[in-house]
């Protein structure tokens, strides 16, 4: 029997907390008419062994794997395309958003507060926007403005991973400690050179790490663009499933996994390098 001193104080609050949780959870599960025994139906099952079946073996022919090469380089060059336009508007637009460097007092010449406070709301609320809005939507929208390829989907990754980075940049660069780029600030420094040399070291790693992944997640984003006429794997997924060609599709299923494995790999070892 435990003593009353000795019992843990956060007990009660998080037995409230996991009760909200569970009965904010059913009416999900209600709304969204989840239903797992349908999976343990026998006639489930059999369409999905025959429909998982279909797949092996892959399709390994010499005209099919050139391709499979080069869709996969045309997607690699959609999502790192796609990746490098957004980081051209998520980083100014991070630095504007952050309230990391919003001390003008510290800094000589500086952004009145004021002024600083005008531009940083529109650029959140920019921000929120683009993420907003899913890239297939925008794909759909580029490819009816440049036509079916691959510019739709570097286009519609640029556009909403803009905002994705943008908003994380900036909490990242909040969540760091401010004093030494404020206290470069105050003596005299500039604001980009505050940002360089007191709040980029400490938080390089995270940064790197959040922008493989990010680029992973574009990988992924292209492949579902490819769908609706935005090129790369996703493209030649879809025409081969309408051709019912299902060895085709796994091997591009698993050239997809060996790509997110590459990320996975490059992001650890970017990680590695900078600690």
């Amino acid at each position: 029997m435990l003593r009353a001193d000795s019992r843990d104080p956060a007990a009660a609050p998080r037995l409230l907390l996991t009760l909200l949780a569970l009965a904010l959870l059913w009416p999900g599960i209600q709304l969204s008419e989840l239903d797992l025994g349908v999976l343990l139906h026998s006639d489930s099952q059999t369409e999905m062994g025959r429909f998982i079946s279909g797949f092996w073996p892959p399709a390994h022919d010499h005209d099919f794997l050139q391709l499979l090469f080069k869709a996969t380089l045309q997607t690699l060059a959609i999502a790192t395309a796609g990746m490098a336009l957004a980081l051209l508007l998520a980083v100014p637009a991070s630095l504007i958003a952050s309230r990391a460097l919003s001390l003008s007092a510290a800094s000589r010449g500086g952004i009145p507060s004021r002024v600083g406070r005008l531009l940083r709301w529109p650029v959140r609320g920019l921000l929120i926007f683009l993420r907003s809005v899913p890239e297939i939507v925008w794909a759909l929208l580029f490819v009816r403005a440049v036509g079916l390829g691959p510019a739709a989907g570097v286009l519609a990754i640029a556009i909403t991973y803009s905002g994705m980075l943008g908003k994380v940049y900036a909490e990242i660069f909040e969540s760091t400690d401010p004093r030494p780029a404020h206290a470069l600030m105050q003596a005299g420094s500039g604001r980009l050179a505050a940002f360089a040399y007191g709040i980029l070291p400490n938080v390089a790693a995270e940064l790197l790490s959040y922008t493989v992944y990010r680029w992973e997640c574009a990988i992924r984003a292209s492949v579902v663009m490819g769908f609706v006429g935005a090129g790369g794997l996703g493209q030649q997924i879809d025409l081969s499933l309408r051709m019912f060609a299902s060895g085709e599709v796994a091997s591009m299923l698993l050239t997809f996994l060996i790509l997110v494995l590459g990320a996975d790999q490059l992001s650890r070892l970017l990680r590695w390098r900078l600690t």
